[in-house]
């Protein structure tokens, strides 16, 4: 049975979007992942093409809140806040009993400069966190799931 993972941000727009994509590409096998967020936003443009870049449509995906997450009564094993430290307070405390984590990433919707920069500040983040994935998925998951 796979493990459920939530992803945490501040608005669901791009860090756990991301996160969440990666993780059920990367260790689909294993894990079912999730994201939400505290005050939940729309999709950022930059971070689905960014993600489409690498062959990873999450244009369809809707924001959710971890309000709804909660009501909806469901069980993670891990919940992973992605949020940078400058937001850190802002971030989330997910109750229950599922192991904590927190991974620090820029927040996408901060860049400035020109849509160019912005999309390839929005890339060195995507690549960051499939990085992230990649070795806590090395860590967790069966040898013959990674992939």
């Amino acid at each position: 049975m796979k493990q459920k993972v939530l992803f945490v941000c501040i608005h669901n727009s791009s860090r756990s979007q991301m996160a969440e994509a990666f993780l059920n590409e990367i260790c689909g096998d294993h894990f079912e992942s999730h994201s939400a967020g505290l005050e939940p936003g729309t999709l950022n443009p930059l971070a689905v093409e960014a993600m489409r870049e690498i062959g990873i449509d999450i244009s369809h995906k809707q924001t959710q809140s971890v309000s709804d997450v909660l009501e909806s009564s469901q069980r993670f094993a891990y919940v992973i806040t992605v949020c940078d430290e400058t937001s850190a307070e802002r971030c989330p405390i997910f109750p229950g009993d599922a192991k904590r984590l927190h991974w620090s990433f820029l927040d996408p919707s901060a860049l400035t400069g020109t849509r160019e920069e912005r999309l390839a500040g929005t890339r060195k983040i995507r690549d960051q966190i499939r990085a992230r994935i990649e070795m806590w998925c090395d860590e967790v998951c069966p040898a013959e799931a990674v992939g």
